[in-house]
């Protein structure tokens, strides 16, 4: 009878911190990473629509405007511990849009590519709370729209259909990464996009894209 008794205490012991552990339960963490486009109202819009949701979650902003691909692989290098000391569930991975000016920010795909690809190494050692892997969501890039001034030309906008987004869909099969089509949205309302940076109700609708790419790994 104590047998049984004990046994029945370790498995409720057991359950209940199963379900304490669980993103649901103890409360996802969200870490946003990118350029502007990720220092921005989204990632406080993507909290709003978690907790809407019954979700807790902790949302963390590490956008940097005006960063390339380039730039933000230094800036993982050096804060790569503190980084990972934030123990996410999930990384919102946006960027890209400055590797195509055409000043001397321009990076060639070449470039990118390797550069993404390093990116997402130094997320995928990241571990959340419970020690499991970081989850990375990678997301295609929004369109460079027309008329857009200096630092961005028609070839811009070229690249990032031609050669951008279509690299990062070939690094997310090759990472088998989910990718977050961010692009469709502003191609379909062009008026949440009318230059490089959305609007305000376009950075809510940034987020809610992410948000439902989210729900399935909030399980």
């Amino acid at each position: 009878m104590k047998t049984g008794t004990g046994k029945s205490l370790a498995l409720f012991v057991l359950f209940a911190f199963l379900l304490y552990c669980s993103p649901s339960q103890r409360g996802v963490i969200v870490l946003c990473a990118g350029d502007s486009l990720t220092e921005s109202p989204y990632p406080r819009f993507l909290k709003n629509f978690l907790i809407s949701a019954g979700i807790r979650a902790k949302v963390l902003n590490y956008g940097r405007s005006g960063n390339t691909t380039g730039e933000y692989l230094s800036y993982l290098i050096n804060n790569m511990e503190s980084l990972a000391e934030k123990h996410p569930d999930i990384v919102c991975l946006l960027l890209g849009t400055n590797d195509v000016r055409i000043d001397s920010d321009n990076t060639s795909t070449d470039l990118f590519h390797s550069n993404l690809k390093d990116i997402l190494a130094i997320f995928s050692q990241f571990k959340n709370p419970d020690g499991k892997k970081t989850r990375i969501l990678l997301s295609t890039i929004p369109p460079i729209p027309d008329g857009v001034p200096f630092p961005f030309t028609i070839e811009s906008q070229e690249r990032v259909v031609n050669e951008i987004n279509p690299l990062i869909l070939k690094i997310g099969k090759e990472e088998n990464l989910p990718v977050v089509d961010n692009t469709t949205l502003f191609l379909k309302e062009p008026g949440l996009l009318p230059e490089v940076h959305p609007t305000e109700e376009g950075y809510r609708r940034l987020a809610k894209n992410w948000f439902e790419a989210l729900k399935p790994h909030l399980k």
